[in-house]
């Protein structure tokens, strides 16, 4: 990365962010910042750690993984910065920390939309998680259609001398849910295109759609679950496996 003129590598967006003066001590405040993403990132490690061990606990107890696929991400300083910004809030790295609460992301996707229910309060369970926030856009989705369960967290991460809370944005949500919330985006934010309203309607029927479908395999979720709970309760009669399930709707 080139230097500039005052001796920094540093954008004119992160000196304002790290404040006067950083051209002289650009190092020390390079690694403040440094040091809080990597707290972020421990974070988000912590969340998803979290997770898997629930996955693996629900898997031997529905004989199914209640989780298919977890993602993770850190905002980006522009990112950050475009936030502050919009929001009001002064440019500084106790603002970041205070201000933003997505900073460090994990989303879970699921198989049904029960297994978003059990995973949250499974969660919310553990002592050491705090709720900061909860928005049930499954019960009650946005005026788009747009469907997910958000919660804002504060997990602690065990560095080597001291035990920190850091902030992190968990949205949960079935592989319907995702498939939708991604093409929307990619549709909507598409460079050098107009979103027409006609599309628009189209996508708000779409995620009905999703929705009528999520609705139909979480009742096929549970006619499984039935008749797994009757052939456990009739002497000689084997419990259904969710593969076998799987492998007779094909």
């Amino acid at each position: 990365m080139p230097q500039n003129r005052d001796g920094s590598f540093l954008s004119d967006s992160m000196k304002e962010l790290l404040g006067p003066g950083v051209g002289q001590i650009s190092f020390e405040r390079m690694q403040e910042l440094n040091r809080l993403m990597s707290y972020y990132r421990c974070a988000m490690m912590e969340v998803v750690t979290k997770f898997n061990v629930l996955n693996e606990q629900f898997s031997l107890q529905f004989d199914r993984n209640p989780i298919t696929g977890i993602k993770s991400r850190l905002k980006t300083l522009p990112s950050i910065l475009e936030k502050l910004e919009r929001r009001g809030y002064p440019f500084s790295l106790e603002s970041i920390e205070e201000n933003l609460n997505d900073v460090a992301g994990v989303r879970v996707i699921c198989s049904f939309r029960e297994d978003v229910r059990m995973l949250s309060e499974a969660l919310m369970q553990q002592d050491d998680i705090i709720l900061i926030e909860r928005k049930d856009y499954i019960r009650n989705p946005k005026p788009n259609g747009y469907r997910s369960l958000h919660m804002i967290v504060s997990v602690p991460i065990f560095l080597a001398h001291e035990k920190k809370y850091m902030r992190v944005e968990i949205q949960l949500r079935t592989l319907a849910m995702d498939f939708w919330a991604t093409l929307e985006h990619q549709l909507r934010y598409k460079k050098d295109f107009d979103f027409a309203s006609d599309m628009e309607k189209e996508l708000f029927t779409c995620a009905h759609l999703s929705a009528e479908l999520d609705e139909r395999m979480d009742g096929l979720r549970q006619l499984m679950q039935q008749q797994n709970e009757q052939a456990a309760s009739a002497p000689g009669e084997k419990p259904l496996r969710w593969t076998d399930q799987s492998h007779n709707l094909r």
